[in-house]
């Protein structure tokens, strides 16, 4: 059964006008910059490259890649949020079929911001968004990284 309901033209084109509208308004903003908030690029105040040796008993030691000396050593059991994201970078890294040995660069912002990336892949984590605790963990490596040096 067809029903043909009838559907006014003034209401047709003003349909269409206001979709033309709505894809110009956004091309607009897109392209333009209208509307849009750009952050200024952040300067790194701090980087410490980390080498990772798992050793046989489960502890995990990072050491400074620049000069060998040890910064850290995770017990089996402690810090479970820096072994997790270690974890979890360096099988993203060894499913890529790359090498283990690039080290890790964990860098403070001048933003207060901390990131984790993989030097080997590109890929960026940044710490903050795990919340100000579990980014805490990784700051601490900052410290003792410096005073390692």
């Amino acid at each position: 059964m067809a029903h043909d309901i009838p559907v006014p033209r003034a209401l047709l084109r003003n349909a269409g006008l206001l979709v033309a509208f709505s894809l110009a308004a956004v091309a607009i903003g897109r392209f333009g910059g209208v509307g849009t908030t750009q952050m200024p690029p952040a300067r790194a105040l701090q980087v410490l490259d980390l080498a990772i040796e798992d050793r046989p008993d489960g502890r995990v030691a990072l050491r400074d890649a620049a000069n060998g000396h040890l910064v850290a050593e995770v017990q089996p059991g402690e810090d479970g949020f820096l072994r997790a994201t270690l974890r979890v970078m360096a099988q993203a890294r060894l499913r890529e079929g790359l090498s283990r040995t690039p080290p890790f660069r964990l860098t403070r912002w001048d933003n207060g911001t901390l990131s984790l990336d993989d030097v080997a892949s590109g890929r960026r984590i940044n710490l903050e968004a795990f919340g100000l605790g579990n980014a805490a963990a990784f700051a601490r490596l900052l410290e003792q990284g410096r005073g390692a040096s």
